[in-house]
């Protein structure tokens, strides 16, 4: 474990508890936070630099879990050291970094994975399965929100800390990058770090997207809407019904009958069906999957190419924010 600060110590908490694993190392700069992870897992070995650590002859995989810019430098020294790595998301700030570690990885034939968690949401899988299964029919548009007072980050703006969820969850639900990326947004807090942004995408076959992302808002919310020809799925991580919500609505055309080929739009109401969510921990089942890709020695999922993938979009979107909203191409 490279980094035991904010959610370090919940990757030690879960591989603690997974078979086929064991806690041999951990690092970090702060002394207290050696201190307190060797109290409480006494049989691993504290380093003070993580250096030391990707060298031990006892240590297989490292998880990354440094503040986003030192990313590159960490990862890249674990891969050198032939260690599989699951890093964090986002995989880097920069897509040319990004590559040069899913190079890298597949060079050695060592597993890279990153930390995007929520395609390990139960409610997210459901949810790339009703689109696989034509529910929604042809996308219109997704809209994210992902708001919240805080946590307030001091490395990168609140794009990178959050919008890397939707981006991901959006690439893996319809198997594609986006094409565009334009978005504009403010620092509040901190000179040059962003707190709130608002972000359109334009995917392929001409599905659109947006995403807002804000660290100073009064609710904490986290939800994805899918719109398409047939109906329209919302999955609401906060919903105590449940997470997923199918709406039979939608826009349907009628002719008028007194002027032969015009058609109004109506809207069309329908029921909403809640679908039955079995709940998992995301982050074990993360977690195990990184495992099983050790043992198997092959990954697919979350993998260096879509990793790259997230970092371009991440890129086009701070690109824009420079230019004032103007569209980028994700390249």
């Amino acid at each position: 474990m490279i980094g035991c600060g904010y959610w370090g110590p919940n990757h030690l908490r879960v591989f603690s508890q997974l078979k086929g694993s064991t806690i041999t190392a951990f690092s970090d700069l702060d002394p207290k936070r050696l201190a307190a992870i060797g109290a409480q897992y006494p049989d691993a070995k504290g380093y003070a630099d993580f250096r030391d650590l990707v060298a031990s002859a006892d240590v297989d995989a490292v998880v990354v879990c440094v503040p986003t810019k030192k990313h590159f430098e960490v990862a890249h020294a674990a891969l050198m050291g032939g260690k599989h790595v699951m890093c964090e998301k986002p995989l880097t700030v920069d897509p040319g970094e990004s590559a040069t570690l899913s190079a890298l990885a597949a060079e050695r034939k060592l597993i890279l994975m990153t930390g995007h968690v929520f395609l390990f949401n139960p409610g997210i899988l459901k949810l790339r399965e009703l689109i696989t299964a034509g529910t929604p029919g042809r996308l219109f548009y997704l809209r994210a929100l992902r708001t919240n007072l805080g946590p307030v980050r001091h490395d990168v703006n609140a794009v990178y800390d959050l919008a890397s969820h939707d981006i991901s969850i959006f690439n893996f639900l319809m198997d594609a990058e986006p094409i565009t990326a334009s978005a504009v947004g403010a620092a509040f807090l901190q000179p040059d770090i962003e707190d709130l942004a608002f972000i359109s995408l334009k995917y392929p076959n001409n599905v659109m997207a947006n995403i807002q992302v804000s660290w100073l808002d009064p609710k904490k919310l986290r939800e994805i809407v899918v719109v398409g020809d047939k109906q329209m799925v919302v999955w609401d991580e906060l919903a105590p019904a449940g997470p997923i919500s199918i709406y039979d609505k939608g826009i349907v055309k009628e002719q008028y009958y007194e002027s032969f080929g015009q058609f109004q739009l109506l809207a069309r109401e329908g029921d909403i069906t809640i679908p039955r969510v079995k709940p998992s921990e995301p982050l074990k089942v993360q977690n195990q999957a990184f495992l099983d890709c050790i043992a198997a020695g092959s990954i697919s999922f979350s993998d260096g190419p879509f990793s790259v993938g997230v970092v371009k979009a991440l890129d086009a979107i701070a690109r824009s924010l420079k230019a004032g909203g103007a569209p980028m191409a994700v390249a």
